[in-house]
């Protein structure tokens, strides 16, 4: 199979979806105008819908979850300034380094628990005396919900309550909610709850939710004016962008067309993904900060999307075991220490996880053959 050639099965990433019926007669017949004129009637709708949905006064539709973070960090952040985040968070380790390089800011990474939470103790002896001249200016803490590599944990509302008590009023708290409304779904409260004790949230369309582009993000309407400047000068500035925002309308929706309310089914999954690995010799806990290296895989720290776990053998044999499954069909990916991402996402059902595990298990043992 070339490796140009999307798998037949791919848990690669949730945004391999592709859009929905519903959400392609949307966008056929989208009104549009030009957003950068700020009147295109689409998208207007669009961030209408998820400043409700979210309980902010406004929102910006911009094309990427990474320029949503960019713009957010570039409202509430001067040159100079200093960002709290989690150490294995996406605005980190997976934005090329956007904070320094466009926003001109540091970044204070703090360690997480395996729960995806920066202990709120450890965030506020972060915090840098704005008095001594030495050091930066705190300037934002940063939230990743779900939490990637700790198995896309959950960030509950109240860890963010205590956070948010916790921090100087004047220290705003910005939400990249890449999966927020996975968040919402398996901590079953309203995806309001989750951002309320923030200043600032983004959440993507093109992941779960399945619409082939874009994110939103969400605050006051001072700050999205602010976002809205920085997403003109790092070129997100959109035209007739009604007709991806249509497909994010849809996903949106209450009811059938909708795609929040069946996120269920992609956790569903994801836990009988985990449960049929669980069982397969060489396959073990992710290690890293998700659990204890060696140990079996836990099903049950599976919360939402993500399975994530590690093959015996170390780097040549998850090499190896990560290229027999692609021979067979099916996609994974690995993180750079060593863990093995599956995610699951609409058009993954049970006969698709039936035949991920019959190939894993095929992969397991053509690895162990070829490692010896």
């Amino acid at each position: 199979m070339s490796q140009a050639q999307a798998p037949d099965i791919d848990l690669r990433s949730d945004t391999v979806t592709h859009p929905t019926a519903a959400m392609r007669e949307a966008m056929a017949h989208a009104p549009l105008g030009d957003d950068v004129f700020g009147d295109d009637p689409t998208v207007l709708a669009l961030e209408r819908r998820a400043a409700a949905l979210l309980d902010k006064e406004s929102a910006l539709f911009v094309p990427t979850g990474t320029m949503g973070n960019l713009v957010s960090l570039m409202a509430h952040v001067p040159r100079g300034g200093e960002i709290i985040a989690p150490a294995e968070s996406h605005v980190y380790n997976d934005e090329a380094a956007s904070y320094a390089v466009v926003v001109g800011a540091g970044l204070r990474p703090v360690s997480e628990t395996r729960d995806g939470e920066m202990p709120v103790e450890a965030v506020v002896d972060a915090i840098q005396d704005a008095s001594d001249p030495h050091c930066p200016i705190t300037s934002l803490v940063v939230v990743e919900n779900c939490h990637a590599h700790t198995m896309s944990r959950p960030i509950t509302p109240a860890y963010m309550s205590r956070l948010r008590r916790a921090l100087p009023g004047e220290l705003p708290i910005h939400v990249d909610g890449a999966r927020l409304f996975n968040a919402s779904v398996a901590l079953r409260v309203p995806v309001a709850d989750l951002v309320r004790d923030a200043d600032s949230a983004t959440f993507c369309l093109s992941k779960g939710l399945a619409a082939p582009v874009g994110s939103v993000v969400v605050g006051s309407a001072e700050f999205i004016g602010r976002a809205r400047r920085a997403r003109k000068l790092v070129g997100g500035g959109m035209r007739q962008a009604g007709v991806l925002a249509a497909a994010g309308l849809v996903a949106l929706e209450d009811g059938a067309d909708g795609t929040v309310s069946r996120l269920a089914d992609d956790h569903a999954m994801a836990s009988l993904l985990a449960e049929g690995l669980a069982a397969q010799p060489g396959i073990v806990s992710p290690g890293h900060i998700a659990q204890p290296d060696g140990a079996g895989l836990d099903p049950s720290r599976v919360a939402t999307n993500f399975v994530l776990f590690a093959v015996e053998g170390g780097r040549s044999r998850r090499t190896a075991y990560l290229a027999a499954l692609r021979d067979r069909g099916v996609g994974m990916v690995a993180y750079p220490h060593g863990q093995v991402r599956a995610v699951t996402h609409l058009g993954i059902g049970p006969r698709e996880i039936e035949a991920v595990l019959d190939a894993s298990a095929a992969a397991l043992r053509q690895s162990a053959a070829d490692a010896c």
